[in-house]
């Protein structure tokens, strides 16, 4: 019967569970692969139907492809198995525990799943980078393109950079989805711009209370000399929180924590 899920076929149905929309255009492919440059051994989120497992394969690295489709993993394992290069999992990468020597993250991942997969990835301490196709608008909230910067950007901003690496159609996916992709591009700094992650991550989280509405009046529940270390840094006493910049964070944080 079709009355009550308006003609969808099981299989639509987990695609529209799941976020399943799978890429089919190989210039995106092989921007993902410019951009991810990947080396040695990388984890593949939301593997689908394999077209980008087999191309980071094709670069020389070990994959280990997350599924968590079941019918898409049997699928995925029954064309890969002869490549030791590539290994398949079906579960949910992100319930995965994180390998312990340096890799990568490279996915084309659900939008639905893409908070928990981010977390996931700033959560890991052998990370070395993530290139994750994901919805534009967050590719673009997260890296400061609209000229505001979010929470999670600038409580990680000392230890990973956040880029927008290229726009991607919808087109670009099959089934078509609603709204365009990107390419976001995090990746680890060699050394960390701050010594002390408690503290700054203390210090951005007060700015962002919404205490006051402007960073001047949330610093100033908490800090001494605000007012002097906003005008080092640039920062006007109006300002509200989106609008500085990651950097100036470190800056601050340098100034009212010593």
């Amino acid at each position: 019967m079709t009355g009550k899920t308006g003609g969808r076929t099981p299989r639509d149905q987990a695609r529209r569970t799941l976020s399943q929309n799978f890429l089919v255009d190989t210039a995106v492919v092989d921007a993902m692969l410019a951009v991810a440059e990947p080396t040695g051994f990388v984890l593949e989120p939301g593997a689908g139907e394999g077209v980008l497992t087999r191309a980071l394969a094709g670069q020389g690295t070990q994959v280990t492809a997350y599924e968590i489709d079941p019918l898409l993993a049997a699928r995925l394992t029954a064309r890969t198995h002869a490549d030791h290069r590539i290994r398949v999992i079906r579960g949910d990468f992100t319930k995965a525990t994180a390998p312990r020597t340096p890799f990568a993250v490279v996915g084309n991942i659900p939008y639905s799943a893409t908070a928990a997969i981010v977390d996931w990835c700033l959560t890991a301490p052998a990370l070395t980078s993530a290139t994750l196709l994901t919805q534009r608008e967050y590719a673009r909230k997260r890296t400061g393109d609209y000229g505001r910067w979010s929470l999670r950007t600038a409580t990680t901003w000392p230890w990973f950079t956040w880029e927008l690496r290229g726009s991607v159609p919808r087109t670009s996916f099959r089934p078509i989805p609603s709204v365009d992709s990107a390419i976001l591009h995090i990746a680890r700094r060699p050394k960390p711009l701050v010594p002390h992650h408690d503290s700054y991550v203390d210090l951005v989280r007060t700015a962002f209370s919404g205490i006051g509405g402007t960073v001047r009046a949330s610093l100033h529940t908490r800090y001494q000399g605000v007012d002097r270390a906003l005008t080092a840094t640039g920062i006007a006493d109006d300002t509200i929180v989106a609008h500085v910049h990651p950097d100036q964070w470190v800056t601050l944080h340098a100034l009212l924590t010593h």
